[in-house]
């Protein structure tokens, strides 16, 4: 089976891509990204893109002067590159209606939560750990799920726990779900690239057993 293109939506450090690109050379996914899109020029991200020869542009949104035009240059780069999976891996900004329906089923994002919970409007970054703690709540965790037209709403492939400790800060929190970012992150697109994911309803159903 020919490997699945992959495009990347980036706002920051990048450190779930680099997740994704090595899990890809070691050949763990059946993948290769072929793009990677920041809207944050200083984004390093881009600079794991390019340390292993993966294009990887900056686009200004400002510079085209509205969200949706913004959105259909996106999808003008991604179907250059003819991109059949997009993967937001801490990417800040709202996807158009048209970007959704053009790639539907196709968008992979990860959310630093256990979805439904701490999830939605505002909830995206350090914010969301800073209301877990100040919740106290005893379990959180990591989501990855399809992109639909709300927020943060869209059929979840994978979940993982994590443990909140008495003794968390945001930091803290903050690492520990992210490494559980990075196990299921590449978990997810392994199985879309594998072709083992179907939706069904709100339910995403794993094709024969899971490895």
């Amino acid at each position: 089976m020919a490997p699945v293109k992959i495009g990347v939506l980036i706002s920051g450090s990048g450190t779930n891509l680099q997740s994704i690109i090595d899990n890809i050379h070691r050949g763990y996914i059946n993948g290769e990204i072929e793009l990677i899109i920041s809207n944050k020029k200083a984004a390093y991200g881009l600079e794991r893109g390019r340390n292993v020869g993966i294009p990887s542009l900056y686009i200004d949104h400002r510079s085209l002067g509205s969200d949706e035009q913004y959105n259909r240059e996106l999808i003008k780069r991604f179907k250059e590159k003819d991109v059949d999976l997009i993967v937001l891996a801490g990417y800040l900004r709202p996807l158009s209606k048209e970007f959704i329906e053009e790639y539907k089923n196709k968008i992979i994002n990860v959310h630093p939560s256990l979805i439904p919970s701490f999830a939605g409007k505002g909830y995206y970054g350090q914010r969301v750990h800073e209301e877990v703690l100040k919740h106290g709540v005893k379990i959180t965790g990591a989501t990855v799920h399809f992109v639909d037209e709300g927020m943060d709403t869209g059929p979840i492939i994978l979940q993982e726990p994590v443990p909140v400790k008495d003794d968390d800060t945001i930091e803290t929190l903050r690492d520990r779900v992210l490494s559980i970012e990075h196990e299921i992150l590449p978990r997810a697109i392994k199985l879309y690239c594998d072709n083992r994911l179907k939706i069904v309803g709100r339910k995403v159903v794993l094709k024969g057993e899971v490895q």
